[in-house]
């Protein structure tokens, strides 16, 4: 269902790094059999680049079979695949002075230069003091790998949106955009490396440096009149700064506060065009809501709803791409897999969604719970704690899940500077201390002040898992089965994987 035709006019080629890698021999051996073998178990239709890298030299081929060829002789090699994109945002694997780079990002301030050939740059003299300052300073979203001769160097944005993995054996301290890369040579304990931190491997292991983390402040007085007016100018630039240049835009779109917000400042600050991907499985109340609230906004909407066999049929897949069993994470990845995909058939590389709103502006109930229950400290301690952790528990998921569209997710409400400021205000302009209350209010208040009506922006929160359907389309299926959904997710998820693993 299409609420206004949409003719997308982005090139097909606006594609995004898929996969980093970075390994290191502990006992000094060569591995680039090793890289090669977790570039393979993740590669991605579309890629038609693929690098590997040591300090002293950087090949690149069209395949992954050529690359196979390549002679590097090395215990440090970082590698990646990707696909050709516009010149100020190709992802390059860099040679560097007796080093190389691996960089996947954006550094939305400074949009209109090459990031990384700027970054590289800064890396010719004092690696590991580059890479602090330019975790420092960097607006945007990212994660680096450095090959020294004897040490691996990495880094990671403060918030955390694009995936880096990491872990180590006896043998080798290895790092990787996806899980199974490591799965894949052996290491089963992987864990998330932590946003913020610049993480240094030689033959002794891992070890970590704090650079930009969030920090648990303590909440400063304000109106919510002057949190409202802040935050709406900090969410204007952060929508601005990923829009910018872009010809085409999608936005995954429910119709509720967070993704209108997003559409609506999208629609004012692109200069190119805006589309809206609305998903659901038949028959949602929420669907009718969505087409209204586009009809309100004056954008183009693609809607497409689908059926419980679609759900079944997609669980694999979902399950691959997030590489995570966990059945509430993959309720609400099928929304966002269908949305990219939907968004890359219409020929558009870039999504924006609205995550991170709830857990910086407290959006879920349990924050009222807790309020009522334990007092303003400890809710405050609560909402810190989700943000901060949110990476690992939502940003990872829903990168992936659009990674294996080609499609790159972009989160204005996930960037620095709005979390900082999100965790600096009072509790009171966020939610009320009573139940049935609405919540996000100060959210709720800027979506009044940039003109959304009302019924947008005091519609109750609707978990995404519920509004589409798919939570009950699981538990159907799981019950069909005779199986707890945990027990049905967890042995596709095995079944799967071991698929994948063995895979030669």
């Amino acid at each position: 269902m299409f609420y206004r035709r949409y003719t997308p006019s982005q090139p097909k080629e606006f594609l995004q790094m898929q996969t980093t890698v970075g390994v290191l021999g502990k006992k000094g051996q060569n591995v680039t059999n090793t890289a090669v073998t977790m570039l393979k178990i993740c590669e991605q239709k579309g890629a038609n680049v693929y690098g590997l890298a040591s300090s002293e030299t950087v090949s690149k081929a069209k395949s992954l079979a050529e690359l196979t060829e390549t002679k590097l002789d090395s215990p440090v090699i970082v590698g990646c695949t990707y696909s050709m994109i516009p010149k100020h945002n190709e992802p390059k694997i860099e040679k560097l002075e007796k080093a190389a780079l691996v960089f996947s990002g954006r550094d939305y301030a400074h949009a209109a230069e090459d990031t990384h050939e700027t970054f590289a740059r800064q890396f010719q003299t004092g690696k590991k003091q580059a890479a602090i300052a330019f975790i420092k300073k960097c607006e945007g979203d990212f994660a680096f790998l450095i090959a020294e001769s004897e040490r691996l160097i990495a880094g990671r944005d403060t918030i955390g949106a694009r995936p880096l993995h990491y872990g180590e054996n006896a043998s080798v301290a290895v790092l990787a955009s996806e899980r199974k890369a490591l799965w894949k040579i052996g290491i089963k304990h992987v864990e998330s490396f932590p946003p913020g931190f610049l993480g240094l491997a030689d033959k002794q292991g891992f070890t970590f440096v704090p650079v930009k983390r969030l920090e648990h402040a303590r909440p400063r007085q304000t109106t919510m009149e002057t949190a409202a007016e802040k935050l709406q100018a900090l969410l204007e630039l952060s929508v601005r700064e990923r829009v910018a240049g872009l010809k085409e835009v999608a936005v995954a779109f429910s119709g509720g506060l967070d993704s209108s917000i997003i559409a609506l400042l999208a629609k004012k600050c692109c200069r190119g065009n805006v589309f809206l991907v609305h998903v659901a499985l038949k028959n949602q109340p929420e669907t009718e809501h969505a087409v209204r609230a586009a009809e309100e906004l004056k954008l183009p909407l693609c809607s497409q709803t689908y059926a419980e066999k679609d759900v079944q049929q997609v669980v694999p897949s979902v399950l691959e791409a997030i590489e995570d069993p966990d059945p509430v994470k993959l309720s609400i990845a099928i929304p966002v897999f269908w949305a990219a995909e939907k968004t890359a058939e219409m020929n558009c590389q870039i999504m924006l969604a609205g995550q991170g709103a709830d857990e910086l502006f407290g959006g879920y109930k349990r924050y009222v719970d807790e309020y009522l229950n334990f007092g303003r400290d400890k809710t405050q301690e609560a909402m810190f704690k989700d943000a901060a952790g949110m990476y690992a528990s939502n940003l990872e998921r829903d990168w992936k899940a659009c990674n294996a569209h080609n499609v790159e997710l972009r989160l204005p409400f996930a960037a620095r500077k709005i979390a900082e400021f999100a965790l600096s205000l009072p509790l009171e302009v966020k939610l009320e201390p009573k139940k049935d209350t609405l919540r996000k209010l100060v959210l709720r208040q800027v979506a009044k002040n940039i003109g959304l009506p009302l019924f947008i922006a005091d519609k109750p929160k609707k978990a995404v898992q519920y509004t589409t359907g798919v939570n009950k389309a699981l538990k159907k299926l799981a019950e069909q089965q005779r199986l707890p959904v945990g027990k049905y997710v967890e042995e596709i998820f095995q079944r799967t994987f071991a698929k994948v693993i063995s895979n030669e």
